[in-house]
């Protein structure tokens, strides 16, 4: 972060300072076993964890001051400033949202069911032909990761485009409250979180929430393709564009998929460009329109955002090839959900080359609820009208519904990661095509993992 005096962070965040209020800070931090010399360390607290009690240690580290909702006797005279609070986490926040207005970046808000990540990365790509841009890191996209990714922004910085999840009613809003979007991209509306959200709908205007709260003059972009982004659009108070495949203001066209990635024109308004997106999965090529038309709308140039495109990577473990042992995987493991499973399984499908097997590895799909048995065999269905070589499930019974409903091809389930593993290892050959996916909860790298050790 610019240099913010321990003055201002504490009127920033409403508490009470003791110590010196001229320090200057570069760094906000909330995990005790990273902090470095010079740091402010706000001490959260959650169900199970109090980070209060490492507050000497941290201290001892270096820290410039520490963040807490209370003292305790016994940790003494401190060696550091210390900013009392009522609630630490509400401070952090408003650290955030305060250094938000004093650094007055552009904000690039994003979220939905699928592909924010990925459209995150491909955003950043295209916005920074125009400034210096940041981006959300990983996946720090909460109420916790979204503070510590504004507090992140440093000297130069023009551009944020940062991620917002959800998966309870209310949490797009606070995120909002705390970034102040001057633009927004909503991916699409899908099934993910729909144990907690009840319905569809609901989600939808837990997602809408973002548009809605892009300031008047700003710019949201809406998913051409899905079918909520017209009801979104009549909420929103910013100027709309529409992207997607074959229809948009941003419209993705003529697709031709390989071993590598996808090649189509883009079109802009009338403006068509031949663009080279370097990721594998045609369903990327939706994401990519989003990202386009939100360059396009900040005055990118349609030929810099086709560059741009064509020199993307994403965060690791979505869509990213490895070959291991001659066998090509397909590591789209660090989530799942129905809808991302299925784009999933296409993208598997168009693989592999003459005489090459295909093969999906899959785990559970997470927060599905009452609906969780459907959308697992719905999944397992699907898999096996694509006429792969075989289909592989991993964990417990979630996964094995998987199995059972792809009865047209071969499919078998593992109790673990390992048992998976070994069988890959005895049944693959050089030159097939494994896709591992599932939630985050079913840690799918860990198969490559053991597979990679023999």
């Amino acid at each position: 972060m610019i240099p913010v005096s321990l003055q201002t962070l504490t009127q920033f965040a409403a508490g009470t300072l003791r110590g010196d209020g001229t320090c200057l800070v570069t760094n906000v931090n909330t995990d005790s076993r990273k902090i470095t010399a010079g740091e402010v360390f706000v001490a959260l607290v959650g169900d199970k964890f109090d980070a209060h009690d490492f507050i000497p240690q941290v201290a001892a580290a270096g820290a410039a001051a520490v963040v807490v909702s209370k003292v305790n006797p016994a940790w003494g005279t401190l060696p550091c400033a210390v900013i009392e609070v009522g609630d630490t986490l509400l401070a952090l926040q408003n650290m955030a949202r305060g250094y938000r207005v004093q650094h007055a970046p552009l904000i690039i808000g994003l979220t939905g069911s699928n592909g924010k990540t990925s459209t995150k990365d491909l955003a950043a790509v295209i916005m920074a032909r125009k400034c210096q841009t940041r981006a959300t890191v990983g996946n720090l996209n909460n109420h916790i990761g979204l503070p510590l990714t504004l507090l992140s922004l440093r000297e130069g910085d023009e551009c944020c485009v940062a991620e917002m999840g959800m998966n309870h009613a209310g949490e797009i809003k606070v995120l909002t409250d705390i970034a102040q979007p001057d633009a927004g991209i909503i991916t699409n509306v899908g099934m993910a979180h729909i144990e907690y959200m009840g319905t569809q709908d609901a989600i939808a205007w837990e997602k809408g929430t973002l548009a809605a709260n892009v300031r008047a003059g700003g710019v949201v972009v809406l998913n051409a393709n899905d079918k909520y982004s017209e009801v979104i659009a009549r909420h929103c108070q910013a100027s709309v564009s529409m992207a997607g495949v074959g229809t948009g203001d941003v419209a993705a066209s003529n697709l031709r998929a390989d071993a590598t990635g996808t090649t189509f024109t883009l079109d802009f308004g009338g403006e068509k460009v031949e663009t080279r997106l370097p990721i594998l999965g045609e369903h990327m090529v939706g994401n990519a329109a989003l990202a386009a038309c939100m360059g396009w709308r900040q005055g990118i140039a349609p030929a810099d955002i086709a560059d741009a495109l064509n020199q993307a990577k994403l965060t690791g473990g979505r869509v990213e090839p490895k070959v291991v042992k001659g066998v090509q995987f397909i590591d789209d493991s660090y989530n799942a959900n129905p809808d991302s499973m299925i784009a999933g399984l296409r993208t598997l499908s168009t693989l592999g080359s003459f005489g090459s097997r295909r093969v999906a590895v899959l785990g559970r799909m997470g927060e599905l609820g009452t609906i969780a048995e459907t959308e697992h065999r719905r999944v397992g269905e699907f898999a096996g009208s694509l006429k792969l070589d075989a289909v592989f499930s991993v964990g417990g019974s979630e996964a094995a519904w998987i199995t059972e409903a792809s009865k047209s091809v071969s499919s078998e389930h593992f109790p673990d990661h390992a048992t998976c593993a070994a069988r890959l290892r005895e049944w693959l050959r050089e030159g097939d095509v494994v896709l591992l996916k599932g939630s985050r909860s079913a840690r799918m790298e860990q198969v490559l993992t053991h597979f990679s050790a023999s």
